[in-house]
């Protein structure tokens, strides 16, 4: 029980900012009576208040555990002071919490600053994302320790930036200097362009999103330096290829591909990206602060660095020019029952540019598209299919074909880049995108938000009940600090027999038997 008494400096919560702080002046049984230092008086139940801190720092402190009470309102203030001073790392243990700025500050991810942090112990310089990169480097190196390094959050906060600070401080420790061929650590950090603009959009809160899961693996040799790398993608949104909503994009590479010189866009037989359906389902095209033209040549040369050879480069963009055709391919209902013929001359231009792009023939591309065929034990059957399946056809080619080009990519990207099958240390950085909640969540999104949740499940597991289970063996005198654990949530999903992700299956599986 909260020793709440009149006088006592709190925190209460606000519909607007969150929490507010101010002064208890009356209690009235289990109500306390507040006045804010927002000129407000509430009366609030004692069990839904907070003791604020009266002795902290009006500078806030670099290493939350040193508040005197790690509660929401208390680590939000914290934070919020630490931020109005552009200071965008906190510690928590030896957990970095990163603020995004959303603005460039150069000095704060400087050679300089790498050098500094270079070698120093955690908590002895301003928390920082180099710090912990050290920690884990020097670990490896001084106690032959493999490790990952998690950076999780919601969308918007800045993970995949934050994982690219990682990668570039892991190469500096790491590089090797004076070669004249592309090193690996080069490629790995070159191939981030690369799989952005196959793999990043711009959604309501972020206009680079990561729309995939990303681990990458850093090998390295006995004397410390970098010697292979890996990266393992996971769950690609493949659904944003041929559904958006406004004010969101499609992948980067297709707006790209739309800005490129003229010569390219005749032979994809591209233009304006408004006039393709998988792009202009959304009144956002461009975006500020993203030159589409300046980004296809970045992307290009990127590709150059990782490895990838020009050949290969025209077919990747040839696939993607198809996807968009494939997309402005309509259907209108043909003169027999449940069938569909291709709708107007402006859907056969682009069938007929979609087959000529993928070098396949035109006739079997559309009999796929407005035929299905089905397996019997007595051979294959064929049979027509109406306008809205075969669109679903339509669509079902166009996201597989793109999540093939996405996989062959990051596979030839590890190719180029080179593994080291004799490395027993390595360091994996894993960013993976954001927990987001909408209005109506797709499969898809269920299935990012349960890794996220799994994701919290590994913090509350490393910082409250590891720690606090070591505290009870060795009789430290302590006070059990409260959180969230949603073991509950996780188990609704994925808990056998009857968690969500079971019964889907099952549902499934009878659907697919009937």
């Amino acid at each position: 029980m909260l020793n709440i008494v009149r006088g006592s400096h709190v925190w209460v919560e606000d519909k607007d900012l969150a929490w507010v702080d101010g002064e208890v002046f009356q209690i009235d049984g289990q109500n306390a009576h507040i006045r804010t230092t927002k000129g407000k008086t509430v009366i609030a139940n004692i069990s839904n208040i907070h003791p604020k801190d009266t002795e902290a720092p009006p500078g806030g402190v670099d290493d939350m555990t040193r508040l005197s009470y790690l509660h929401e309102p208390g680590v939000l203030d914290n934070l919020a002071v630490r931020y109005a001073k552009n200071i965008i790392y906190t510690y928590t243990g030896n957990i970095l919490i990163a603020i995004n700025p959303f603005q460039r500050l150069p000095n704060l991810v400087d050679v300089r600053t790498m050098e500094k942090y270079k070698g120093a112990n955690l908590g002895d310089l301003d928390p920082h994302v180099f710090a912990i990169a050290d920690v884990s480097y020097r670990q490896m190196i001084n106690e032959g320790k493999s490790n990952s390094i998690l950076v999780s959050g919601e969308s918007g906060a800045g993970k995949t930036e934050t994982t690219k600070l990682l990668m570039r401080y892991l190469a500096f420790l790491g590089g090797r200097s004076g070669t004249g061929a592309r090193t690996v650590e080069q490629q790995v950090l070159e191939s981030n362009p690369v799989l952005e603009a196959f793999g990043n959009a711009k959604t309501v809160r972020n206009n680079n999103s990561s729309r995939f899961g990303k681990f990458v693996e850093i090998q390295f040799d006995k004397s410390g330096k970098i010697s292979g790398a890996a990266i393992r993608t996971y769950l690609l949104e493949r659904s944003r290829v041929c559904q958006i909503n406004s004010p969101e994009r499609n992948y980067h590479c297709f707006y790209f591909l739309c800005a490129a010189p003229s010569e390219d866009l005749k032979k994809y037989k591209l233009g304006d990206p408004a006039s393709f359906h998988y792009l202009n389902q959304s009144a956002c095209i461009k975006v500020d602060g993203i030159n589409d033209a300046e980004e296809y040549l970045a992307t290009r040369n990127a590709m150059d660095t990782v490895g990838i050879t020009e050949q290969e480069q025209e077919a990747i963009f040839r696939v993607v020019a198809a996807v968009l055709h494939l997309g402005n391919i309509n259907f209108a209902k043909g003169k027999e029952a449940d069938s569909s013929v291709i709708k107007d001359d402006k859907s056969r231009f682009h069938l007929n540019a979609a087959a000529e792009i993928l070098m396949c023939d035109r006739q079997k591309l559309e009999n796929a598209l407005i035929n299905r065929e089905i397996n019997t034990p007595e051979g294959v059957i064929t049979t027509s299919v109406g306008p809205q399946s075969a669109t679903v056809s339509r669509d079902g080619l166009a996201k597989q074909i793109y999540s093939r080009l996405f996989d062959w990519l990051v596979n030839r990207i590890n190719a180029s880049i080179g593994q080291d099958p004799t490395s027993n240390q390595l360091i994996g950085v894993l960013d993976i995108y954001g927990f987001e909640s909408f209005k109506t969540n797709s499969f898809e999104q269920l299935c990012i938000n349960f890794t996220n949740e799994k994701l919290q499940q590994h913090f509350n597991q490393n910082v409250f009940k590891m720690e606090q289970e070591e505290y009870t063996r060795e009789q430290i005198n302590w006070s059990y600090i409260e959180f969230v654990d949603n073991q509950d949530v996780l188990d609704l999903i994925e808990k056998k027999p009857g968690g969500i992700i079971a019964l889907l299956d099952e549902a499934w599986a009878i659907s697919t038997s009937d």
